[in-house]
């Protein structure tokens, strides 16, 4: 029977000594959160052991020194000793876990041979980098120990909540870049404490590996075998942490991972958890594209023995108040609007609707346990503490997007924020203090036209025509884009962790180069095939099982900020796809006119019901709406949900819609395809 370990480093106070450029590694503010709650899910849903968890963690308290002592601070020598105490404890066929969440870096090679003089490493950023006598942890070293682990038979998840680009952020988004801009030129050790250079440097030859600079994906793994590597950036990309909650900041991969995990099954697979992670990540920081490496169809942490359902105790029952206390809290990662079932202590089939006593919504969270309102009541016998609380399957929609005015100019600022106020028609509002920011307002550097950015000040590409500040109905059109890219956002984002089939659906683009990365490029007028795959077993006793055909409807939202119903064509709402079976469809890549790239995401809705899906398209920015208002009467739970998405006017700031386990009906898969001259 294997075993399970794991590995947890969160560095967010940071030496504050210059680089030779003047920069610096700023600290950080949600790395140790972000590990504390990574390790509360692995003991609580996964039970692994105190003494098989492993953690380096230094926290940013605002003071001279961390509170942690210094065998804990993640420097090179406590990392690089960590990774080989992990290889030594775990046995062949153990799994093996490794979280790093804090500032991923870039300096000159110290391995010429390898990336030539003028190469650059990738590297992990120590708590003290400040000193020139400190060494990175490098990505030649990162291989060595990694290789070392899948030779022994282990099998190992690597997630890095990190980028290697970095930047500044700007405006009023409170998000933090985990990395600088600035390439490090100061001398440092060249000695590793991991293996020689004779052996670093022939583990990295023997995958065939040279310069980095030509990987197209995260940057971190050369072909990846045996182990998977969940990267929060593309190589040049930024990774953010961000008050996700209005108030603590967690690191954005860190954040949804937890999220989508929460309300997945445990055989959810890393390609379905990384999909839903980048739908998640883009919906608020289009410049931020989480990337899988490896093992994508293993099922998350790689065993079946990982209880399917996760269960936590009622420790008080209120039925006076029509309450109960939950003992899951904050630091498991639980917010107010979770949904729960609540089952009689010694219940074990979940599955079953009679089964259950009653659902219950969690309203106010503390650190470690919670209350939660009883919302429906099921059965008639008693509830006593010692009941079960069973976490269920939802998804959930914010249709209002918080909006921060990051304009100096008190006029212009409240002119802005009262066409908010008056013509946000409950899909925007201004971010109040503390709340959650997805896009923000801001001017251009001649202060001429207004400019729309994300949550990080990173300007949305491809809104056109600029508006001018002085056109007196430039703030009312400045509303209506956000209003729009609100919309979009709803539908971009909507997903769903489904428990009753984790792998009923694949989508794929076929036919790409090998060596094409997880982004590949196309030009326009290539041919792209999309390949959507029904992964149920067909019924042997009725081939005609319904309840394992696949009704499947793609959507195209397009880098214009349109959102088209691609297939079917025409009236038709779905096309059924048997089990076993596959569904090629030929695209063509093209640009918009005027552009020259483009990333459009191709969404693929699989039901068992018949949901018409048209109701979520759009037209491009800033161009008619010509969809029918007139609908008839809608009874199907996620029908309602679409056409709340993208109708008229949003009823509600977010919506809900919850299954039982076992009772998913619908689920979503997703790629990118990105076209440039």
């Amino acid at each position: 029977m294997s075993d399970r370990y794991a590995l947890l480093i969160g560095v967010d106070y940071y030496f504050p000594n210059r680089l030779p450029d003047g920069g610096y590694y700023p600290s950080l503010g949600g790395c140790v959160r972000d590990v504390r709650h990574v390790e509360a899910h692995l003991r609580d849903r996964l039970g692994i052991a105190d003494d098989h968890l492993l953690t380096l963690r230094i926290s940013n308290t605002g003071g001279a020194q961390p509170p942690e002592p210094p065998e804990q601070w993640p420097t090179y020598a406590n990392m690089v000793a960590k990774f080989q105490q992990l290889t030594n404890m775990a046995q062949p066929d153990d799994q093996v876990y490794i979280h790093y969440s804090g500032h991923g870096g870039r300096a000159a090679t110290i391995y010429a041979p390898l990336k030539g003089e003028s190469g650059l490493d990738e590297t992990l950023v120590p708590t003290d980098i400040g000193n020139p006598e400190s060494r990175y942890l490098r990505d030649v070293e990162m291989y060595s120990l990694l290789k070392a682990m899948v030779d022994k038979g282990l099998a190992v998840t690597m997630v890095l909540d990190s980028c290697h680009s970095g930047g500044a952020t700007r405006g009023v988004g409170k998000a933090a870049a985990r990395g600088i801009a600035s390439i490090d030129t100061t001398p440092r050790p060249t000695d590793s404490l991991v293996a020689s250079a004779a052996e670093l440097l022939a583990a990295w030859q023997s995958t065939g590996g040279t310069t980095r600079a030509m990987k197209p994906a995260s940057g971190w793994l050369l072909e990846p075998q045996g182990y998977t590597l969940l990267a929060a950036c593309r190589a040049n990309e930024s990774a953010y942490e961000y008050p996700f909650n209005g108030s603590e900041s967690n690191g954005a991969l860190t954040y949804w991972m937890l999220d989508t995990l929460r309300e997945a099954d445990a055989t959810i697979s890393y390609k379905m958890l990384h999909d839903r992670i980048l739908a998640k990540v883009h919906g608020q920081f289009e410049q931020q594209t989480p990337m899988l490496q490896g093992e994508g169809n293993r099922a998350v942490f790689g065993s079946a023995l990982i209880p399917p359902v996760y269960t936590v105790l009622v420790l008080q029952v209120d039925l006076a108040g029509r309450r109960v206390q939950l003992g899951a809290g904050e630091v498991h990662g639980l917010v107010p609007g979770v949904q729960f079932a609540l089952y009689p202590a010694g219940v074990t089939d979940f599955s079953r609707p009679e089964n259950r006593w009653a659902l219950v919504e969690v309203r106010l969270v503390d650190a470690v346990d919670s209350w939660a309102e009883i919302i429906e009541q099921h059965g008639q016998g008693p509830l006593e503490a010692g009941a079960q609380a069973v976490l269920q399957q939802a998804t959930n929609v914010r249709l209002q997007r918080g909006v921060g005015v990051a304009i100096e100019d008190p006029a212009r600022r409240g002119q802005v924020e009262n066409a908010i106020a008056a013509g946000g028609k409950g899909f925007i509002a201004v971010a109040q203090t503390g709340e959650r920011v997805d896009f923000q307002v801001a001017l251009s550097d001649n202060r001429e036209t207004f400019e729309l950015w994300d949550a990080a000040g990173v300007a949305l590409p491809n809104l056109r025509p600029a508006l001018a500040v002085a056109d007196p109905g430039s703030a009312a059109r400045v509303v209506a884009r956000l209003i729009h890219l609100a919309k979009y956002r709803n539908v971009q984002d909507l997903a769903v962790a489904d428990k009753a089939a984790p792998q009923k659906l694949r989508v794929e683009l076929v036919g790409v180069p090998a060596d094409a990365g997880e982004a590949p490029i196309f030009r326009p007028g290539d041919k792209v095939t999309l390949q959507i795959t029904n992964l149920l077993s067909p019924n042997a006793a009725d081939l005609s099982d319904p309840s394992r055909i696949l009704n499947i409807t793609v959507l195209d939202l397009a880098s214009d900020w349109s959102i088209q119903q691609i297939y079917p064509s025409q009236a038709g709402a779905f096309e059924p796809v048997q089990p076993g079976a596959s569904l090629p469809l030929e695209l063509d890549a093209y640009l918009p006119d005027g552009y020259t790239e483009s990333t459009d995401i191709v969404k693929v809705f699989a039901t068992r019901a018949t949901t018409q899906f048209r109701w979520l398209e759009l037209p491009a920015l800033d161009q008619p709406d010509t969809r029918s208002k007139t609908r008839g009467l809608i009874t199907d739970p996620l029908e309602q949900m679409l056409a709340q998405i993208t109708g008229g006017q949003a009823p509600t700031r977010a919506i809900r819609v919850t299954n039982a386990p076992g009772d998913a009906g619908w689920t979503v898969g997703q790629v990118e395809v990105r076209v440039k001259t």
